[in-house]
């Protein structure tokens, strides 16, 4: 470790190298903080995000289409708790890039795989909503669990071919040391960026912006529709309660898509932007932020779901062991 010595001598990435980018100096009691506080982000990342992917697959009840992208969100969440809050904070704390070009190219490509996953996952997750609560008769028919696992294939498979193609594109996407060696630094072309802005965030943005104030508006009329019908003496308890179900679905992930959503906004706009005009000191802020909220959807779950605060008691407990556990009532209330 590069912690800073007595004498103030100036460290290099790799000494042996005369273009070997200069390595920052950080005492040894920094590194053991930034060590350890990365450690608990990763652990507790990956953890939280484990119970939700557990739940969900064991549970037969959980088996739904809406289900089934919180477990492609969780998957992602976790994979950036287990690969890339570790690598990048290594690189972060250590202020260089110790495991070559190959593996630059490699990190590069799972970074970003998994931020454009993770925001394909909100858009089928607004548009599942969307027919949830605007049209409800239709969506036994038009959302099933089938169509659902085709989308979710389709977004992991055309993100990760579109950022493979980037990566190992001559030209198009270049990895560069810039002035020294010992840094993953990317290079993106203005075809790059352009198609980058438009694909993979601009278009997402705008349809899960659209979908969920369509969202919002149905429920408020379909809130007043009920009351009026209520005040007349009509029976609607039971179209009252799915109504209140899909609408308590529909804000709870709407909330999971605005944490990420104000997360992933700035720090996409950011990196747009010329690194002179950002500091590394906000870019890095930002970076971490974005990886924070991978934590974050987790807590939502368990303030919000009550199936899933079942779930995780009897994944704790061991009892999802005991025979047809999977087969349990774990909610009576909920339905998504």
């Amino acid at each position: 470790m590069a912690y800073e010595t007595e004498d103030h001598e100036t460290q290099y990435c790799f000494p042996a190298i005369n273009s070997s980018c200069v390595k920052g100096k950080r005492s040894r009691h920094e590194y053991n903080i930034i060590y350890l506080l990365i450690s608990l982000l990763s652990a507790w990342t990956v953890f939280l995000n484990l119970l939700v992917i557990i739940s969900i697959s064991h549970f037969k009840k959980l088996h739904t289409p809406t289900n089934l992208i919180i477990l492609s969100l969780a998957v992602t969440d976790l994979l950036t708790g287990l690969i890339v809050i570790p690598i990048e904070g290594i690189k972060q704390t250590e202020m260089c890039w110790h495991f070559g070009d190959t593996y630059c190219g490699l990190f590069i490509i799972i970074v970003r795989l998994l931020l454009s996953t993770s925001l394909s996952n909100l858009v089928l997750i607004a548009v599942d909503r969307y027919v949830a609560v605007c049209h409800p008769l239709l969506y036994p028919q038009k959302i099933t669990i089938t169509k659902t696992l085709i989308s979710i294939c389709l977004c992991w498979f055309c993100c990760l071919g579109y950022n493979i193609g980037c990566v190992t594109s001559i030209g198009y996407f270049k990895i560069s040391y810039k002035t020294c060696y010992g840094q993953c630094m990317v290079m993106n072309s203005l075809a790059w960026t352009f198609t980058n802005f438009t694909c993979f965030f601009l278009f997402p943005c705008v349809v899960i912006i659209t979908v969920y104030l369509r969202i919002f508006y149905v429920v408020q009329c379909q809130v007043k529709v009920i009351n009026s019908l209520m005040k007349g003496g009509k029976c609607v308890m039971e179209s009252s309660v799915r109504r209140k179900s899909e609408t308590k679905a529909a804000l709870t992930l709407g909330i999971i898509v605005t944490v990420y959503l104000l997360c992933w906004i700035p720090f996409y706009i950011c990196s747009l932007i010329e690194t002179t005009e950002i500091s590394s000191t906000t870019m890095t802020f930002l970076t971490w932020t974005l990886f924070i909220s991978c934590g974050l959807n987790p807590l939502i779950y368990a303030l919000f779901y009550h199936w899933f605060k079942i779930s995780v008691k009897h994944i704790l407990t061991l009892k999802i062991f005991q025979p047809a556990s999977s087969l349990m009532e774990i909610f009576t209330d909920y339905h998504s």
